[in-house]
């Protein structure tokens, strides 16, 4: 703890005069007590922060479950909300058992950990169980992101595998690289050890989180292929809208709220004052991060409105909540280190990008039901060059340790070493990922553990795998389910028994 008390018994047995010994040993043994309490008040706040935080980035998975379910036809709803539930469950074991150890436990040449497997010798004296459990929300947060660009057409043993290995392995690699003291380009290595003299800035996870998520999202669905009916043969894009527009909102709320824990709750400690005795500290680097996520988003949300509007004739809720989400995944790097204002400009240029990769995704057939690749992928990878382009000195040397000379933002005259480390990050984690995810789904495709059969598909994962629907529905694309004239039931659905 700073700023702690100190008491000298020399220094006071001197001033005490009679039995001055005594009495100084006395009043430093009290001075003590107050100390360690004062101390363990601190350490007990800051765990209690770091928890409180963690909870909400896990209720994100409630989100990213609603999300999915409103996104997709009906017959997969039980399908992908079991995936959500996946992802948690399988990333909880296998984050515990490796992943853990491989993204903290301690450097080997500054690529992996190695110490810490099954938080063996945990607690440590940099990290308790609460730093543990906030890591764990935020490794299964990356599977949530690859299961919506597979859902409606991927076996459910693919998803037991790819999640395993992804939370297991995959992203704590990445994490490791830098958020790890000992990442080979974490900014927190000594100044005269870091990439570019700067280490790549990525507060709260554009690219280690969203994009790994993306890319590995992009891989599993090139590699699967397109839905059945999403393009035509001569390559004109068919809609397969999601079942339920309210799911999706719910979910977009749920993932907003949720963002107040991933981007103000990774500084992981409050208590910590930037100048001593007044009211500025850690706390208000918490406070304008969450000012700074809730610009951006608001912003892309309402670019996304007017441009949707602009280029199809429509005010689609759907795309608004996907903008907004392009807009908190694409501030999460920079959220601790921009100014608000700065956070607009990147809310409106990740609306942009958002738009950009989904015109493109239908050029090339490429079929993600959540456009989870091009908003977390796309926008990710733009939220990490912002940081290159507006970062403040200021702001860096506050949360990440003062650094004389320090590199920041291109367009905050702080040169270009800053944007450098930024395309670094975003080539390797693309090339990192694009290497693992992409070699695991080749694998599981060869092995005829990707897809689904085409019968499966067309009759809908929640009959054929799942045991029954999630309720009774009606898909308009789907001719399986046409509903018999005088039945109120499709032809595939039994009748509830009364």
């Amino acid at each position: 703890m700073s700023g702690a008390i100190t008491c000298s018994v020399a220094d006071l047995s001197v001033l005490l005069g009679p039995n001055a010994t005594a009495a100084a040993d006395y009043i430093c043994g009290q001075l003590g007590t107050v100390n360690n309490k004062f101390t363990d008040a601190a350490y007990a706040v800051d765990n209690t922060y770091l928890l409180f935080s963690a909870y909400l980035v896990f209720s994100m998975q409630l989100g990213f479950a609603m999300l999915c379910a409103g996104s997709v036809r009906a017959k997969n709803t039980m399908n992908i909300m079991l995936t959500n539930v996946l992802d948690a469950a399988a990333g909880g074991l296998f984050y515990y058992l490796f992943g853990y150890a491989f993204a903290f436990g301690g450097s080997s040449e500054g690529f992996i950990g190695r110490h810490n497997f099954a938080l063996r010798d945990f607690p440590t004296l940099t990290a308790d169980y609460s730093f543990f459990l906030y890591q764990w929300a935020f490794a299964i947060a990356a599977a949530g992101i690859t299961s919506g660009s597979i859902a409606e057409r991927t076996q459910f043993v693919a998803y037991l595998i790819y999640s395993s290995f992804l939370t297991g392995f995959v992203y704590p690699v990445v994490s490791h690289w830098f958020w790890s003291p000992d990442g080979w380009a974490s900014p927190f290595r000594p100044a005269d050890d870091r990439l570019f003299s700067t280490g790549a800035i990525d507060f709260a996870g554009s690219g280690v989180v969203h994009m790994v998520g993306g890319i590995a999202g992009l891989w599993g669905a090139l590699i699967e292929g397109p839905r059945r009916g999403r393009f035509e043969k001569g390559g004109r894009a068919i809609a397969l809208r999601g079942h339920s527009a309210s799911l999706v909102v719910l979910g977009t709320f749920l993932l907003w709220f949720g963002w107040y824990g991933f981007n103000p709750g990774s500084f992981t400690k409050i208590l910590i004052p930037y100048v001593s005795g007044s009211n500025y500290g850690q706390w208000s680097g918490i406070g304008r991060t969450a000012v700074t996520t809730t610009l951006s988003g608001c912003t892309a949300a309402l670019t996304t409105l007017f441009g949707k509007r602009l280029l199809s004739g429509h005010w689609n809720v759907t795309d608004v909540c996907n903008g907004l989400l392009g807009g908190f995944a694409a501030i999460t790097a920079g959220c601790s280190v921009v100014e608000p204002w700065a956070a607009i400009v990147c809310g409106f240029m990740a609306s942009l990008v958002l738009i950009g990769c989904n015109k493109l995704a239908e050029l090339v057939r490429f079929d993600d039901p959540l456009e989870a690749a091009q908003l977390h992928g796309g926008c990710g990878a733009w939220g990490l060059i912002f940081v290159g382009l507006f970062a403040k000195e200021k702001y860096l040397n506050e949360v990440y340790g003062a650094t004389p000379g320090r590199p920041y933002g291109l367009l905050m005259g702080g040169g270009g070493k800053l944007l450098g480390a930024q395309l670094v990050q975003i080539l390797v984690v693309i090339g990192w990922v694009s290497a693992t995810m992409g070699t695991l789904f080749f694998i599981l495709k060869k092995l005829n553990l990707l897809r689904i059969s085409e019968k499966d598909e067309m009759q809908g994962m929640d009959m054929t795998r799942h045991g029954g629907f999630a309720y009774i529905y009606h898909d308009n694309d789907d001719e399986s389910h046409r509903v018999d004239p005088g039945s109120p039931f499709p032809r595939s659905a039994t009748p509830p028994r009364v």
